[in-house]
């Protein structure tokens, strides 16, 4: 998904690999940096700046210092949701959230453990989508994200093949009993009231994070975070 430091991303560009968005760090300059936005340029790549701060948090590998530059290779963030349905993989669908600082943890961890898309089923004004995409501490702009009705986006996955996995209190299935792999959508519910019927009718299978302690219920972004390490981990076997 990264490529970091000026070698990575020029081996990158010169092997044409699909690189969607390159992050160049701010005021930094020299010859090999140059060469590498004037070829992102002619082939109509995207080119941001970012600060010293942004690629020194975001780099995969900042032992050696702040790298002058990021690409983001594989996903592209401006797909639309129809694209990123029909292209497959791992979607997670925030269904009925409430709270924009939740749903900033959501889209960051679900952008770091790798995810093909966030679809948020939330009513939230400008101002608290704003608040979340802060929340997800930038992470939107390398994810594609979509604030969409969520029962159709379940069945328009549903259509395209995708299994539906629910995380709900009712689900008899811990996630590493389940088969996390292949074109799946992972829902996780609402703060409040969890998630809708018409979802969970939907479902092919609905899992549970165990709770063993006093109070059973975590914040959202906790079970969203167990259930996506462990589909990282499915997915990564054997690469």
């Amino acid at each position: 998904m990264q490529r970091c430091g000026i070698i990575e991303v020029l081996e990158s560009l010169e092997n044409k690999e699909q690189i969607n968005l390159i992050l160049v760090r701010r005021d930094a300059e020299n010859t090999q940096l140059t060469k590498i936005i004037s070829m992102a340029n002619e082939l109509g790549i995207k080119v941001t700046q970012g600060s010293d701060n942004d690629l020194w948090r975001m780099s995969r590998d900042n032992s050696t210092g702040v790298p002058d530059v990021l690409a983001l290779v594989g996903r592209n963030p401006l797909l639309p949701l129809q694209d990123v349905i029909s292209s497959g993989g791992l979607i997670w669908l925030l269904a009925g959230a409430a709270y924009p600082v939740n749903i900033g943890f959501c889209i960051r961890t679900a952008e770091v453990s790798g995810a093909d898309a966030v679809i948020v089923d939330a009513t939230l004004s400008n101002i608290e989508r704003k608040a979340a995409k802060r929340a997800s501490m930038k992470a939107h702009r390398f994810i594609p994200v979509f604030w969409e009705d969520g029962i159709k986006t379940v069945r328009a996955a549903k259509e395209a093949g995708f299994k539906i996995v629910s995380l709900e209190d009712s689900g008899t299935k811990t996630p590493w009993d389940t088969d996390l792999t292949g074109d799946v959508m992972l829902i996780v519910g609402g703060e409040r009231n969890g998630i809708s019927q018409d979802i969970i009718d939907q479902s092919d299978e609905i899992i549970r994070i165990p709770m063993s302690g006093f109070v059973p219920s975590f914040n959202l972004q906790a079970p969203l975070s167990v259930v996506a390490v462990e589909a990282q981990r499915q997915r990564n076997i054997g690469k």
